[in-house]
């Protein structure tokens, strides 16, 4: 499935091929930090059909493993775009956040649930609303 992407200001734009049986969210504490939730989901895409207009900013992690991974994101409006690894890299993961198409991409695993907070994985017995009117009422 091609899928496009960008960020928030829209300096940086991005098209990829992904698989759709492959989304994952990812509960670790660094996925939680770095997307400033309870969770991250992404995407992975082959790095010969990854073609991003715009120099994204980069961070090196180093992850408990001593493996590193760069993260990109825009240096304009910070929002967060791929990772890949920085030895030789043959994907990349891109933030499901960032693709136009996120709706028709639907997580087919989860991992990293031992560090979820136990609320995350309840999130359908909360009530809601289709926009923010039950902020206004409390």
């Amino acid at each position: 499935m091609k899928v496009n992407g960008n960020c928030h200001c829209g300096q940086i734009r991005f098209t990829a091929e992904v698989d759709p049986s492959k989304v994952v969210v990812c509960h670790c504490t660094d996925c939680q930090v770095f997307s400033s939730g309870a969770y991250r989901v992404t995407v992975p895409a082959p790095i010969a059909t990854f073609f991003v207009l715009g120099k994204a900013a980069e961070y090196i992690k180093t992850a408990q493993s001593g493996g590193t991974r760069l993260q990109a994101f825009c240096p304009n409006c910070g929002t967060p775009l791929y990772s890949s690894s920085t030895d030789g890299p043959t994907q990349v993961f891109l933030r499901l956040g960032a693709i136009q198409e996120r709706a028709e991409l639907h997580p087919t695993l989860q991992i990293w649930l031992r560090s979820s907070p136990s609320w995350a994985l309840e999130l359908g017995s909360i009530p809601g609303c289709q926009e923010q009117e039950a902020l206004e009422v409390r």
